[in-house]
């Protein structure tokens, strides 16, 4: 019998095995496998197969080998601040695709090769700022399409390739942070045919950047639209005179270093933005419009939608969203997952001019039916009222002045009196009645 069970024993072993273990230097709570500040100096061979979160921040992480993660299918947020990384193997993240959260920040990559990110089509943010990068590859995001954050702050660049960000490639794309670098001179053509929603989403502060009409017409129409990222750090916009790192000048605060400078009309412009508030409950109809400032008749919309992604008419496939000719979109029953920032493009091609709508929803879960306060305080009081008159009319009489009945002789044969007794239903305290049966009392003294 034993050598019977011995196969399936060794087959629920290495069906086990298969999961992965977690590390004993590491906690492992459900889905969530922590090796933080266990000074790793490499990646331990077994991992939990089914982690969706790994942290392996805070380590002496120095390199990572090909298929690193191929054994870890649902890993979606992988933290790998804080260590030692130098450089990136080709095919590091072969079989984890479905990672949408990537923290490389605080480590000592120098340049940022276009394999790096390979088959990460799911990613939305990633962090790479405190490193000591200097060269950033013009593929390196090439297949990021669903990227909408990207951190380069605190490094070295000083030079970033614009023109691989359109809105075919990444067209979820809201922020791009090139902040605290070496920039100097920017292709300013580039900067300018970026999308809309990257536009209002660069940082481009704390940089080394040169004084000239080029720069200040760009970040001039900038300001002019109220983009956050030059209201939040004003201050920090600066540009040298002539490259003098020791000469420079707040352009935002002292716009008269510019006054010769002629100020051209870029090809989007005008660009007015109409940003909206809406609440709804689950489960009603939402119908958001596209009123821009564009008033000609041959348009064309487009909608970025936080749970549908980029749609247009001809790409709409859903019974539940509608787009009309004049862009206004339909949302038959919403869902909390619809919750979100809902921008609509349109575009008059024409003129080579478009201008953006921006509508925030926010899907709430409908409340349970309470009763009016009005009421509520109506009822209260009436209670506490019958409470009263109850405690008052019908509560047996206490008080020192009421007369209380003599005692009644038990012995009485007064018909008068037994009667009397016997229908008093409201008296409190009866005395005790004697019963049918013949009761022995004590004699009299």
């Amino acid at each position: 019998m034993t050598f019977r069970l011995y196969p399936l024993l060794v087959l629920l072993c290495l069906l086990h095995g298969s999961e992965g273990v977690c590390p004993h230097m590491c906690i492992c709570v459900s889905d969530t496998a922590g090796c933080s500040s266990c000074g790793l100096t490499k990646l331990p061979q077994s991992l939990p197969t089914y982690s969706v979160i790994l942290d392996l921040s805070h380590n002496y992480l120095s390199w990572l080998g090909v298929g690193s993660f191929k054994k870890m299918p649902k890993l979606e947020k992988l933290l790998l601040t804080h260590n030692e990384l130098v450089s990136l193997d080709e095919g590091v993240f072969t079989n984890a695709s479905s990672l949408r959260y990537l923290d490389l920040s605080s480590n000592k990559l120098r340049v940022v090769e276009q394999h790096y990110f390979q088959g990460l089509w799911k990613l939305e943010e990633l962090l790479l700022f405190n490193n000591k990068i200097t060269q950033l590859e013009a593929g390196m995001l090439n297949g990021l399409s669903s990227l909408k954050k990207a951190y380069f702050s605190l490094n070295q660049i000083t030079y970033f390739p614009f023109f691989s960000i359109t809105d075919h490639s990444h067209p979820f794309m809201s922020m791009l942070d090139l902040s605290s670098n070496r920039l100097s001179r920017l292709p300013w053509v580039d900067v300018k045919a970026l999308p809309m929603l990257v536009q209002r989403g660069l940082y481009l502060h704390n940089n080394s950047l040169i004084c000239d009409c080029s720069m200040y017409s760009v970040f001039w129409h900038w300001d002019l639209r109220g983009y956050e990222t030059l209201r939040d750090f004003t201050e920090e916009h600066t540009c040298t005179i002539y490259g003098n790192t020791r000469s420079f000048v707040r352009f935002l605060r002292q716009p008269r270093f510019f006054r010769n400078c002629t100020v051209e009309k870029p090809m989007s412009l005008p660009m007015t933005v109409f940003l909206s508030k809406l609440t709804v409950t689950e489960g009603e109809m939402v119908r958001l419009d596209c009123e821009t400032s564009l008033s000609s008749r041959d348009l064309s919309f487009a909608w970025l939608t936080p749970s549908k992604g980029y749609i247009t008419q001809t790409s709409i496939n859903d019974t539940l969203m509608s787009l009309f000719p004049n862009g206004t979109l339909d949302i038959q029953v919403t869902k909390v997952n619809d919750s979100g920032l809902y921008v609509c493009t349109a575009q008059d091609m024409k003129r080579a001019l478009n201008a953006t709508r921006e509508v925030n929803v926010t899907v709430v879960l409908p409340q349970t039916e309470t009763f009016n306060t009005g009421y509520t305080t109506l009822i209260a009081c009436m209670l506490s009222m019958l409470f009263i008159f109850v405690y008052l009319y019908l509560t047996p009489c206490r008080c020192s002045c009421c007369t209380q009945p003599g005692p009644r002789s038990v012995f009485s044969s007064s018909r008068r009196s037994h009667r009397r007794s016997q229908s008093s239903k409201r008296v409190a305290f009866m005395e005790p009645m004697l019963t049918e049966e013949k009761t022995e009392w004590p004699p009299k003294s």
